[in-house]
């Protein structure tokens, strides 16, 4: 099969020269052939070898594909296995599988070509936990068939509530006792057993069964149904249950620090209760959940569309249960403490005993200072059902009668907002104690003395006689002044025309005379205006240098004070600038000229009161009555079926690119989270509804992403969802394809949060059912033997797509008395349509006949019919 083309030359060839040679191979069976060129080189021998291969392919596939551990969160999770041909020409792939677990494999079939490498995309959806060990068979050319493993195990989403010391799984929390008012934490540790990160929330089941709030449950079934009926239904549970932090993200076996606050508060009767008789026991439970999958949790809503599969968000409860008691501090001798008159400078005394009646708590107790009043022990604790005496002192330090009112400062545990894990010790309540106290007054003998010359300071109408032993002493000299130039009395001549401002010491000051004084001023004598020597202590004075930092360092704090005051200034002028330049107003002041409009009440509408929305920034826990409230206020308004898909008005755009919280997550309903369409028939189109209730104050935008061909005419794939409103996308689904069908698409909220919806459908082809296989026809009664005998069967459409059928007779080499009336018709879906079978008797006519309903693209169902002759004697 090899062929030499060559020209021996006859001469030898001279340096630099060539000679050419063609091989020619023409195979003519498929074998790879071996054969060899013996070159004669003068004395030398040359073989070359010559080769004649086959072009063939040589494809290679991967033996497994683990997926490892996956999460069940109705997400498609896609891997690739590579197909490799190193060959020199190209080489056809099938893959074939008929396993239990769904596998989406595409493409199926296909052309690897020559050195090249072909991905072939592989799809499980994580719906249902479990263990995956699939196999699929890929028959590849010129190898045969292989075999390919799929592994992967598909987990749960798990968070534990574990303890901090035991590092146990903890189902409840019990606080104990606590005085209304006071606060106590507990620390837990929230775990993510799961191989992916997980955001979580928390909300307080405050209306769930079994929880209890501030029922007695230590009373009788009586006085716990009458309390039930009178219970307050208003009571925020958020406010009883601190949890800190609320909302966040764990990783994969991560664990978080959780602190739980029980804050028990009184609640409000409508009646007076005995304090002795109010005792308030919680039972509360805490759900962590994964935030924002709560797809399967919708509201019953119209029209419909309802969700088949209920898949909730994983969760774990963990109860609460704490009691709240009030202080109950009795005195004796009572509240209203009566002292005996004393006098003032005097002392009267009265023991007061203290007792603590609650069998539960001890009571730290704190009396404030109170004028003319005195405890000891001022501070001190009492344990439970104890007492105490305290001595209470009345010390008047003026004379009259005093009422006053002592504060018991009740001192315990509080929770700091700004930081939870702190509790700070405060007071958290009062109790009130009446004093009565009256201090008279002594009768004290007034000696007169003669004032012998200068009338002092103090003295009587006469100035004769002095008071003494009464009043207080002044602990400065008394030091009286007056300008020079505006008394005359007794001025000498020469002194007669000063006008330099001096100051006039009156004789009294003589003990003040001597004490530094300021130096640039004069003082001169009272009568004769004569200049006084002034006595300046070098050893206190201040030295002329001194005196002017002191002036300087003045000057500073001046200048300092007036610049902040011009400061304060223009701030003002600027505000009232603020407010009047604007181009609404012109100038005009208000109501210059204008009398004011008498307005009655009448005049204003009845507004109604606008429901409380939740904020946006709410640090408040969720619970379930706000999230129920919320959900109530949407789902109460209409369906909005035409929204814009993308945000126009600046308020949109703001909203819409804001980044929620995972609260906030919490309270967007897209659901159902799985969409079963059931039995649908290929080449149909069945339409569910994908329901989006925004709870929020605020917009958000939606965007779905798909790309499976089987839902490509869902639309619209984007909308911007107003503020509390609810509104719904209707997702098509539509194949050729027989068997289940099992797929997901993605959506986004604000072009940024992630979730996914699953979809199943089973696809069938289309068919159609008889009421029977068989029909017996017979004649009816009284009627000639001649007549046709006459019998209806039914032809009922299971399916959701429109069947037309057509009959056709199976007759072979005798022609048929039976006739099926109509011949061919369509049924709807659901429906079914009556067809008249005949047979018409003849001499030597058959009695038995058959039809083969035939469907168009659908299954062919044959219909036996006999005919049943009486023969009468």
């Amino acid at each position: 099969q090899f062929k030499l083309i060559v020209e021996n030359p006859e001469k030898p060839i001279a340096s630099g020269l060539q000679i050419k040679a063609v091989v020619e191979y023409t195979p003519k069976c498929v074998e790879d052939l071996q054969d060899k060129l013996t070159l004669l080189v003068d004395d030398d021998v040359v073989h070359i070898p010559v080769l004649g291969l086959i072009p063939y392919c040589d494809l290679e596939v991967e033996s497994e594909v683990n997926f490892g551990e996956m999460i069940a969160n109705n997400k498609l999770v896609t891997k690739k296995i590579s197909i490799s041909n190193r060959g020199t020409i190209s080489g056809v792939f099938r893959i074939s599988y008929g396993g239990v677990v769904l596998l989406n494999i595409k493409p199926a079939r296909g052309v690897v070509k020559p050195k090249s490498v072909r991905k072939i995309r592989v799809d499980i959806c994580t719906d249902a936990p479990g263990v995956i060990k699939e196999m699929i068979k890929v028959e590849l050319e010129n190898r045969g068939c292989t075999e390919v493993w799929i592994k992967g195990v598909v987990v749960e989403e798990v968070l534990k509530v574990l303890g901090v010391n035991c590092g146990k799984v903890l189902k409840c929390i019990n606080f104990g006792p606590l005085y209304f008012g006071t606060s106590k934490t507990e620390q837990i540790y929230l775990y993510n057993e799961s191989p992916e990160c997980m955001d979580w929330v928390a909300v307080l089941e405050d209306n769930a069964i079994g929880g209890e709030m501030g029922t007695d449950l230590q009373g009788s079934t009586d006085a716990i149904l009458h309390d039930l009926n009178l219970k307050t239904k208003d009571v925020d549970a958020s406010t009883l249950i601190l949890c800190v932090p609320d909302q966040g993200t764990l990783q994969p076996y991560e664990k978080s620090l959780i602190t739980l606050c029980f804050s028990p508060e009184k609640f409000e009767r409508d009646f007076e209760v005995n304090d002795a008789l109010l005792v308030q026991d919680y039972v509360l439970f805490l759900r962590f959940e994964t935030a924002g999958k709560r797809g399967g949790c919708l509201p019953n809503l119209s029209g419909g569309a309802t969700a088949t599969t209920r898949s909730h968000s994983r969760h774990v409860d963990l109860a609460l249960m704490g009691s709240g008691f009030p202080v109950i501090l009795t005195f004796k001798p009572g509240t209203v403490i009566n002292f005996e008159d004393c006098y003032l400078g005097e002392q009267a005394q009265v023991v007061c005993t203290m007792k603590n009646e609650s069998e539960f708590l001890p009571v730290t107790f704190r009396f404030r200072k109170t004028a003319h009043f005195s405890i000891s022990p001022a501070r001190g604790k009492l344990k439970k059902n104890s007492e105490k005496e305290v001595m209470i002192s009345f010390s008047p330090r003026q004379i009259g009668t005093f009422e006053m009112k002592q504060i018991i400062d009740i001192i315990g545990t509080g929770v700091d907002k700004n930081n939870v894990n702190v509790l700070k010790t405060k007071p958290f309540h009062q109790i009130y104690l009446t004093l009565l106290g009256v201090c008279k007054s002594k009768r004290t003998s007034i000696v007169f003395t003669i004032n012998p010359g200068l009338t002092p300071l103090i003295s009587n109408a006469t100035g004769q006689f002095v008071v003494r032993g009464t009043g207080q002493l002044s602990d400065t000299a008394p030091v009286a002044i007056l300008k020079s130039t505006q008394t005359q009395i007794h001025t000498h001549r020469k002194n007669r025309n000063c006008e330099d401002g001096a100051l006039v010491a009156f004789p009294n000051d003589r003990a003040a005379s001597l004490r530094p004084s300021e130096w640039n001023k004069k003082y001169r004598t009272i009568f004769t205006k004569t200049e006084r020597y002034n006595y300046i202590d070098p050893e206190f004075a201040y030295t002329d240098s001194e005196r002017l930092l002191r002036e300087e360092n003045k000057k500073h704090y001046v200048h300092f004070i007036s610049r902040l005051r011009q400061r304060r200034l223009e701030k003002e002028a600027v505000r009232q600038f603020c407010i009047y330049s604007n181009p609404v107003s012109i100038g005009i002041k208000p109501a210059e000229g204008l009398k004011s409009p008498k307005i009655s009440i009448t005049d204003f509408p009845m507004e109604k009161p606008q429901p409380k929305m939740l904020p946006l920034d709410d640090n408040g826990m969720l619970t379930s009555r706000k999230l129920a409230a919320i959900v109530s206020k949407s789902t109460n308004k209409g369906v909005w079926s035409w929204l814009s898909p993308m945000p126009s008005s600046a308020q949109e755009k703001e909203d819409c690119s804001l980044t929620l919280t995972h609260k906030q997550l919490h309270q967007i309903f897209i659901g159902p989270s799985t969409i079963d369409f059931g039995d649908v028939c290929v080449y149909s189109t069945t339409t569910k509804e994908l329901h989006i209730i925004n709870n929020l104050s605020v917009h958000i935008w939606i965007q779905i992403e798909i790309e499976v061909a089987e839902l490509q005419d869902t639309s619209p794939l984007s909308q911007v969802v107003p503020p509390l409103t609810k509104t719904h996308i209707p997702v098509v689904f539509e194949t050729i394809t027989v068997g289940m069908f099992k797929s997901s698409f993605s959506y986004k909220i604000n072009n940024q949060h992630i979730g996914h919806v699953l979809v199943v459908a089973r696809a069938v082809p289309i068919e159609l059912c008889l009421s029977t296989r068989e029909l017996i026809l017979s004649p009816i009664p009284g009627c000639l033997a001649e007549t046709e005998f006459r019998r209806t069967v039914r032809v009922s459409n299971p399916r959701n797509h429109p069947a037309g059928f057509t009959w056709r007779p199976v007759t072979g080499d005798r022609k048929s008395a039976f006739t099926v009336k109509p011949t061919r018709g369509l049924v709807e879906a659901y429906s079914d349509v009556e067809c008249e079978v005949a047979w018409h008797p003849g001499f030597n006519t058959p009695e038995t006949g058959q039809f083969t309903l035939c469907v168009h693209k659908g299954n062919s169902i044959n219909l036996k019919c006999l005919a049943k002759v009486t023969i009468h004697v």
